[in-house]
């Protein structure tokens, strides 16, 4: 299988990494689980668990490094000034690394965005925020709500645009329209080991599903079973059994 990896700038951070997986297909963009490197996808063996569709020219995977670590994982730091942080990662992401996936897969029809735990916010984020880049979003085992991360301080509007569960309840109009006819959010959960405590994944996807339904955006909640775990052999399964249908 074709690996390549660089390093690139990042915003204010010094380098990230990009690596991709793959000759030809749709392009799929995946962040890490929280603070993770972009290798933590093929070292808990997601990229093994999804290589027929890579080594049979369906997909090209491209990951990338998280800065978690400054940003929602960093609780000395105000809620609020961690979401202005955060947008900082969302440049780099839209700024430097689609740019990238562009050149490098000329003619696409979209890039499918996925991750785990807080990879999942990542995706999904991605994908209600700007639709048209990221027309397909699967989050495995997320929390979408930004303040529940042992939040603190006033929040104000960069909180509000980085956490689906403020912003999604406020679309309206022209802009709810574009997100309905562009987004297709898929949100993956067990009902297993550390799915309601302390990751709140379970809860957090029925939230999410909650707000999409109440704004007509087109997704879907897949429930797993009680032995389902918040951990990547699951995670491996649900991708595999997902991911088919969209490349």
């Amino acid at each position: 299988m074709e690996r390549v990896q660089v390093e690139v700038d990042t915003e204010g951070t010094g380098r990230g990494t990009i690596i991709r997986y793959g000759h030809w297909g749709r392009p799929m963009l995946v962040f890490p689980s929280e603070a993770g490197r972009a290798w933590d996808f093929e070292n808990n063996g997601m990229i093994d668990a999804i290589a027929h569709l890579i080594e049979g020219g369906r997909l090209k995977v491209y990951a990338v490094d998280a800065i978690d670590h400054l940003t929602w994982s960093d609780s000395s730091l105000s809620t609020e000034e961690r979401a202005r942080r955060h947008t900082a990662y969302e440049r780099w992401i839209l700024d430097t690394v689609v740019p990238r996936i562009d050149a490098d897969s000329p003619g696409h029809h979209g890039i499918v965005t996925t991750g785990c735990s807080m990879g999942a916010y990542h995706a999904v984020n991605s994908g209600l925020k700007r639709p048209d880049v990221f027309p397909v979003a699967i989050g495995l085992s997320g929390n979408y709500d930004t303040t529940s991360w042992h939040g603190w301080g006033e929040m104000g509007e960069a909180t509000y645009f980085a956490n689906p569960c403020a912003y999604v309840p406020g679309m309206e109009g022209s802009h709810l329209d574009w997100v309905r006819a562009h987004a297709n959010i898929l949100l993956v959960v067990g009902q297993g080991a550390f799915e309601v405590h302390p990751t709140r994944s379970l809860p957090g996807a029925h939230q999410l599903a909650d707000l999409l339904s109440q704004k007509d955006i087109p997704h879907e909640l897949d429930l797993w079973g009680h032995d389902s775990a918040h951990d990547w052999p699951w995670w491996r399964k649900q991708l595999a059994h997902h991911l088919p249908r969209f490349c």
